[in-house]
């Protein structure tokens, strides 16, 4: 066979492989063959337009063949503005098989807002339990009191997109847990009727701006904890003790500093004496130079002075005399 005819050969059977990669012409025949008006050229835009056929197509059939109304287009701009096709059409087949009003629109808003459309509408068909942690609060009495709830929600289709998640109805759950139990004069009211945390929780309406619907809060467990006003009670004893004690300290401190004042001016004043009394002999001297004072005058001085400080010895023995008596 002559190399020309095997070149034509080769490229043929080359440009057969590039036509049979590019266009998907098996995905065409099986389109056609559900019964799905998919042209060849509109296989080949989305080659063109990097969305991958297959991603369309057999979502498209699978609607198709549920009876929905759901066209080429629609699935292109849910795919390419990021969203999942397969997700969204089975939770439409799921919404029509449980009689819930979903459009195609609704359904890949919520794909696309991050949310498993999918598992809402599952969820709307059976309710979904959350079970919130422990929540402590205190009754009046100062008892500390440990509940536990479990919240059965429904989704919500309409409020999917914007409303608040599983997060928000647990915080809630325990804010008015906490309001019920705080309300109440004393711990034991909430231990023997703990359906009126229920109650009071549920008429709150706590599902509001969520995407949950509550249907029901049932109190799974309710435990005494601590004593917390005994406890507070102690701790205000033991600061109201630390601030006395500080109160003593610091006044005994200032005693302490009032009495070394004073004996600082007791010092100082003996200095003050024990000066002016080494002046005295220099103005007795200058008195008798001068002649203001004569010789008879200082003898009767140093006389007195005598006197003085018998007197003086005489009434510190007799006091000490009757301090040895009465010790006696």
């Amino acid at each position: 066979m002559p190399i020309e005819i095997l070149i034509v050969i080769f490229l043929i059977f080359l440009g057969v492989t590039v036509f049979l990669s590019f266009v998907p012409l098996g995905l065409w025949i099986s389109s056609i063959s559900a019964g799905v008006n998919v042209g060849i050229f509109n296989l080949i835009g989305m080659r063109l337009r990097r969305v991958i056929p297959s991603r369309i197509v057999n979502p498209l059939i699978k609607a198709r063949k549920a009876g929905l109304s759901v066209t080429v287009n629609q699935l292109e701009a849910h795919y390419l503005a990021g969203g999942n096709i397969d997700r969204v059409v089975n939770a439409l087949i799921a919404a029509q098989r449980a009689d819930i009003d979903l459009s195609f629109e609704r359904a890949a808003a919520i794909d696309l807002a991050g949310r498993d459309v999918l598992n809402a509408v599952q969820m709307s068909v059976n309710p979904k339990v959350i079970e919130t942690p422990v929540v402590a609060a205190v009754a009046k009495d100062g008892i500390e009191v440990r509940a536990k709830a479990r919240v059965t929600v429904r989704a919500n289709i309409e409020r999917l997109v914007g409303g608040a998640g599983e997060e928000t109805i647990i915080a809630r759950v325990g804010e008015g847990i906490v309001t019920t139990v705080g309300s109440a004069e004393s711990h034991k009211v909430v231990l023997e009727n703990p359906d009126l945390i229920s109650r009071t929780v549920l008429a709150k309406g706590l599902d509001s701006g969520t995407a949950f619907e509550i249907l029901s809060i049932d109190i799974a467990d309710v435990d005494v904890g601590r004593n917390i006003g005994a406890q507070l009670q102690t701790d205000q004893a033991e600061a109201d003790k630390r601030i006395a004690q500080a109160k003593a300290e610091e006044r005994r401190a200032m005693a302490v500093a009032k009495e070394q004042e004073m004996k600082a001016s007791v010092q100082e004043m003996r200095a003050k004496v024990v000066e002016a009394e080494a002046e005295v002999p220099k103005a007795l001297a200058e008195a008798l130079r001068t002649g203001k004072m004569g010789v008879m005058d200082y003898y009767q001085l140093e006389n007195l002075q005598a006197d003085t400080q018998m007197r003086d010895s005489i009434s510190r023995n007799t006091k000490n005399d009757s301090i040895d008596k009465s010790k006696k």
